[in-house]
C-alpha cells in the first residue's frame, strides 16, 4: 500500500526557510508573492492490506520519527 505523508509547520510557528524563499522569489521578479511556507513531504510504500492498520502505523510513525508534534502537523494520505 502507498502512502503519502505531508507535515508543515503549525500556525504561529516561525518559518525561517519559509521567508527566506519568499525574499528569494520577491528578488526573482515573481511579484505578489505572499506568505511562504515549507514542509516535507514523504512518500512510503507500507506492506500492510488493511487501510486501517496501515493508517495506524503510519500514524505512529509521524509520532515517533517523522513530524515533531510540538510545533508541526501532519496529513495522512493513503492511496
Amino acid at each position: 500500500m502507498k502512502a503519502r505523508v505531508t507535515v508543515t509547520l503549525k500556525n504561529g510557528v516561525l518559518d525561517p526557510q519559509g521567508k527566506a524563499i519568499e525574499g528569494a522569489l520577491g528578488s526573482l521578479g515573481f511579484a505578489g508573492v505572499g506568505a511562504v511556507r515549507q514542509g516535507k513531504v514523504f512518500d512510503i510504500e507500507i506492506a500492510e492490506n488493511d487501510r486501517a492498520r496501515a493508517e495506524t502505523a503510519l500514524k505512529a510513525m509521524c509520532e515517533q520519527l517523522l513530524a515533531n508534534t510540538v510545533i508541526e502537523n501532519y496529513h495522512i494520505q493513503v492511496a
